[in-house]
């Protein structure tokens, strides 16, 4: 039987996930909404890969999913985390209001429209964090270190065949290698907000999935590289699905609510669209280059 203390903090992480405006739904009906796909649908470095160069499919996950918001605005969306109106830290607050407060990491997927869309993830942890670890050392690492170790792998579940050809069968990304990203990190929270529009390679492929949104079953994961043995085998730190979005369903909120940018977004350069069908022929590798294979890095 539950204690109080699991009781409460299931209310908390259950009053997150029902608050947003997409439903917390099982991952083989998350129309509409998101949900938490399988571990082992990633494949991740395995014990030898630096002898062998064989992934191994991904275990559980080192975080719980938390919640999932599908957001607009006339400004780029970032620094959710530190605003007070933030409807995850303002459920946090309430329910801790003494402090010890869980820790919540938040990857924020700034997409290249003009609409600004944002999709935020968000996880907290399951157990406290091992001084010394790779997350702890991630966690307290300087934005190199972290733009040299934080991996996303995507995956089209569902979706049509030019988007899936464009992304590739499991498209793997060292994301501060090949996007720009911004960390702000506090004592309770971690958010990433990754600016897809920084390379012309991933607005091209989001612009051309954009048009598509409505039909696509979507996995993304994130992880810390390991690059020495010992940091092996790879563990993911979570992942989402989302399946079906509507843009016209996205919250809309105020500019006073979100960190402005020091520039404007610049629109997708019309040449890149002459080039488009040399894109399509892969997705994204670890360096940001690009590949469809799935254990090339």
């Amino acid at each position: 039987m539950a204690g109080p203390e699991d009781q409460k903090k299931s209310e908390w992480i259950d009053r997150i996930r029902s608050e947003g405006a997409f439903p917390f739904l099982d991952q083989d009906k998350c129309s509409n909404g998101w949900a938490s796909p399988p571990g082992d649908v990633f494949m991740v470095r395995g014990p030898e890969y630096f002898t062998t160069k064989v992934k191994i499919p991904g275990s559980d996950y080192l975080l719980k999913p938390l919640g999932f918001d599908w957001i607009t605005s006339s400004m780029k969306i970032g620094e959710i985390l530190k605003h007070p109106n933030s409807r995850v830290r303002k459920v946090i607050e309430n329910e801790f209001p003494d402090g010890d407060r869980p820790f919540v990491w938040a990857f924020n997927l700034q997409l290249p429209t003009k609409d600004n869309y944002s999709a935020v993830a968000y996880f907290t942890n399951k157990e406290p964090i091992v001084e010394g670890s790779l997350m702890d050392r991630f966690l307290k690492g300087g934005d190199a270190f972290r733009n040299s170790r934080l991996k996303m792998i995507a995956n089209i579940v569902n979706g049509p065949w030019i988007v899936r050809k464009a992304v590739g069968e499991q498209a793997i990304c060292i994301i501060g290698r090949a996007l720009s990203c911004k960390y702000s990190v506090t004592e309770n929270f971690i958010e990433v907000d990754i600016d897809i529009g920084s390379s012309m390679v991933a607005s091209a492929i989001v612009h051309l999935a954009f048009g598509y949104v409505t039909t696509l079953t979507v996995d993304l994961a994130f992880l810390i590289e390991g690059q020495s043995e010992s940091e092996l085998p790879e563990k993911l730190l979570g992942a989402f699905r989302f399946s079906n979005l509507d843009p016209a369903s996205a919250r809309s909120i105020e500019p006073s609510y979100v960190a402005s940018t020091s520039s404007l977004q610049k629109s997708l350069p019309t040449r890149l669209w002459n080039s488009i069908g040399n894109i399509l022929h892969s997705g994204s590798q670890e360096d940001g280059s690009t590949s469809s294979s799935r254990n090339s890095k």
